[in-house]
């Protein structure tokens, strides 16, 4: 129970200190502009709060994302992917940009979300609703492995993207660059029951909706990675520029992830960092 109060001390503390901004916002929201911007901020700190005292969260490389004008980015899709939660929290506060998301259709069949996604702007995202959302200047985020990575990828951090090239269409399409993101030890916070993997994929396929458990919240150290920007190559097709993409990707998992993930390595990352690794 001590424990407990400590860390709630720690979270309304880390909310406290940021409550002028907290202020400014929701008078700029009352005044005009977008009606849910005082509500995402405050929901940024506490996802913020979250991230920073459960998984002692950061970012590399937020400076690779603009301040103004486009940028769509491509991520690893964990079992729950909690790193893009605090990544957008983390921006909106930052930056003050808020990221657009694409998540997957089951996402509006959940009962209390609706609100959430409309405030977020998630949507399933379609190849020219995505080039209109990068046209007007958003930052726009995108994992092409979605819902089959997140229940079938495991601490091996494989892509698992087939063929899809509809991402690469979308940069294209909009002229955007694109930054690739990878979370450090993201399968080790929450992992999917493997097995039996083949029940689990046969749902998947049938029903199209996740099926496979998941288990963790386990407080693993966890930093975001931004790569720098990828930009088309004239006369490049979509699926060249896909394959580049994917590469820079891979090489980000293998230059910050010590393969396989272990849960035991990735805890003991919280009081302990390899200075190599810096």
């Amino acid at each position: 129970m001590i424990l407990i109060l400590l860390y709630f001390s720690a979270f309304l503390l880390y909310i406290y200190q940021r409550r002028k901004n907290v202020y400014d916002v929701l008078h700029e929201t009352l005044e005009h502009r977008d009606p849910w911007a005082g509500g995402r901020y405050l929901i940024s700190l506490v996802w913020d709060a979250h991230g920073y005292i459960w998984h002692g969260y950061d970012v590399k490389g937020l400076e690779n994302l603009p301040d103004n004008g486009r940028c769509l980015i491509i991520y690893y899709h964990g079992a729950i992917p909690i790193d893009v939660y605090y990544l957008v929290a983390r921006t909106i506060i930052v930056k003050g940009r808020l990221i657009h998301c694409v998540g997957d259709r089951f996402l509006e069949k959940v009962p209390g979300w609706r609100v959430i996604l409309e405030a977020f702007d998630i949507t399933p995202g379609t190849v020219s609703s995505c080039i209109q959302t990068l046209s007007e200047d958003h930052i726009l985020s995108i994992s092409p492995g979605g819902v089959r990575e997140a229940q079938f990828s495991d601490h091996n951090y494989q892509l698992m993207w087939g063929k899809r090239t509809g991402f690469a269409k979308v940069a294209i399409g909009a002229n955007s660059p694109i930054v690739p993101m990878f979370s450090e030890n993201l399968r080790e916070a929450f992992r999917t029951v493997s097995w039996p993997q083949k029940l689990w994929i046969a749902l998947y396929e049938k029903l199209r909706f996740p099926c496979a458990p998941i288990y963790g919240g386990f407080p693993v150290k966890m930093r975001t990675h931004l790569g720098k920007p990828i930009y088309q190559k004239p006369g490049e097709t979509p699926e060249e520029l896909a394959e580049r993409v994917r590469e820079a990707l891979d090489k980000l998992i293998q230059e910050n992830q010590k393969l396989p993930g272990n849960i035991f390595r990735a805890l003991l990352a919280r009081v302990y960092e390899n200075p190599k690794r810096d």
